[in-house]
């Protein structure tokens, strides 16, 4: 929870003030902006802290799969169902659920999380018991759920019991008074994640990291770090950190690409296969780094990106890229 600007403040006092209840939380914010990082917060400082706190990623669960995966499922309940399985829900009992992603939740569906909600009671996937569970559960979402909820895309009376207590996450853009403190955070981390010891940045490097708007906010501050300290190794105040900066960005590449393609024939030299692969993969996780992972939705590196999810996820496996494990 590091920030020093008025409005991480109120978020960090709302967090500790809700903590001590079991309260449903609401947390809404721009991909990036550290959602996780706040239902994280409020759980360990929770009188559930001793419990499991089970983070769910809605966005990533198939629709068919999504009420097995919530409230588990009995042997032979649908293909593939080997063995009874417990569901997330059950695995939080005692302590937290994080229902990341909210919005991606069918609507088919909510009606049965509702009844969690509101009973602690389920039954899991082809099993007729009635099981209880005792669940703090914390929500979170990049979408209006009060729009949504009166298009009919969203059950109102879910809607409302989830945001008995809601935060609202403000974009880094609106706090950039925190850049400076979290991109020293982020370089102590990375510089001995690298074996290049660093403990700040100079006050040039600061300014200039102040100047970006952040449209990936705190997640891709984080990812310029480490860039920079990969490529400036141990000569760090010699960096430009503008120019790390604007080489990760996205329409930098499709600039570099077009003017390849648009120079006078007699300059032009064609790319080979290779490297016009590694160009694509070079794009594409920057993309996928810009929106969390994220493939699907408004928000998602398939829209950014103008490909269909589908095509986005073949060519992810076939290039091999792989999500990094986050440290924190």
């Amino acid at each position: 929870m590091i920030g020093a600007s008025n409005a991480w403040k109120e978020i960090v006092r709302s967090a500790k003030m809700v903590s001590a209840t079991d309260a449903t939380v609401l947390i809404t914010g721009e991909s990036g902006t550290g959602k996780e990082l706040v239902a994280t917060s409020i759980h360990e400082q929770s009188t559930r802290s001793k419990g499991n706190f089970v983070p769910v990623n809605c966005a990533a669960i198939p629709s068919e799969l999504f009420e097995s995966e919530f409230f588990g499922h009995a042997r032979g309940s649908f293909t593939g169902a080997v063995s009874e399985r417990a569901g997330r829900f059950e695995l939080a009992h005692g302590g937290t659920i994080l229902l990341d992603e909210i919005g991606e939740i069918p609507l088919e569906l909510q009606g049965k999380l509702l009844r969690v909600l509101q009973e602690g009671r389920f039954e899991r996937v082809g099993e007729n018991r009635t099981r209880s569970v005792d669940v703090r559960v914390i929500a979170a979402t990049n979408r209006d759920l009060r729009a949504a909820a009166e298009a009919g895309e969203f059950r109102s009376d879910l809607y409302f019991r989830l945001s008995v207590f809601p935060i609202e996450l403000p974009p880094l853009r609106e706090r950039l008074d925190d850049v400076p403190e979290l991109a020293n955070h982020f370089l102590r981390k990375y510089a001995a994640k690298h074996a290049c010891p660093a403990d700040r940045f100079s006050d040039e490097q600061l300014e200039a990291l102040k100047r970006y708007h952040y449209p990936g906010n705190v997640r891709e501050l984080e990812n310029i770090v480490e860039r920079i300290t990969i490529v400036a190794g141990c000569g760090l105040l010699k960096m430009d950190v503008s120019a790390i900066i604007r080489s990760m960005l996205i329409p930098e590449k499709e600039r570099e690409i077009s003017d390849m393609i648009s120079a006078p024939p007699e300059t032009k030299r064609l790319l080979t296969y290779p490297e016009l692969r590694k160009l694509e993969k070079e794009n594409l996780i920057a993309a996928l780094k810009t929106t969390g992972f994220k493939i699907y939705g408004e928000e998602g590196a398939a829209k950014l990106l103008d490909i269909k999810p589908t095509t986005l996820t073949s060519k992810i496996r076939s290039m091999g890229i792989v999500k990094e494990p986050s440290a924190n």
